[in-house]
């Protein structure tokens, strides 16, 4: 029978995430304990599950964000911030590029990149079901948003 140790490696100063008794450890917010108090872009909901707002956390943002069926957010980016998400349901797609001309599809189980400061509109394509998505921004939920397209301009978008 083997004897071994774990040995954990720390790289770097975590004590900022220590509680009042100096000890750092790993924060569950619970279902239904979300933050709801975050930036929006029109009909396109965040919430918070992990962030500056109710964790220890200071470099990153982690959440779900929906939209309804048939709606989108406003034209918006998020400065700075590198954007990932991971669909959870429904059919979305990103309009981005010059006038929102351009778009990426997406659907559940798919993942999806925006990079810093790129403009961009997220829209629910269906008229029936909702989107829903994980999405993990860095350092922040940044949220830049900007003068609103009409919505004939989006190639495909219909309102419920």
């Amino acid at each position: 029978m083997s004897s071994e140790t774990t040995e954990y490696v720390y790289e770097g100063d975590n004590s900022i995430y220590a509680g009042d008794d100096g000890q750092v450890v790993p924060v569950v917010t619970r279902a239904g304990e979300e933050d709801t108090n975050t930036m929006q872009s029109g009909d396109c909901v965040r919430v918070s599950g992990v962030s500056i707002q109710h964790t220890p956390a200071t470099k990153i943002w982690f959440g779900q964000v929906s939209n309804t069926p048939g709606y989108r957010s406003l034209p918006h980016h998020h400065a700075e911030a590198e954007t990932g998400g991971y669909v959870l349901s429904g059919h979305g797609r990103i309009y981005f590029g010059e006038n929102y001309s351009q778009y990426q599809d997406m659907k559940a189980g798919d993942w999806v990149f925006v990079p810093p400061f790129m403009p961009h509109v997220e829209a629910n394509m269906s008229v029936t079901e909702d989107l829903v998505w994980l999405t993990a921004r860095t350092p922040e939920n940044l949220v830049v948003n900007l003068e609103d397209v009409p919505d004939e301009t989006l190639e495909g978008y219909r309102r419920a």
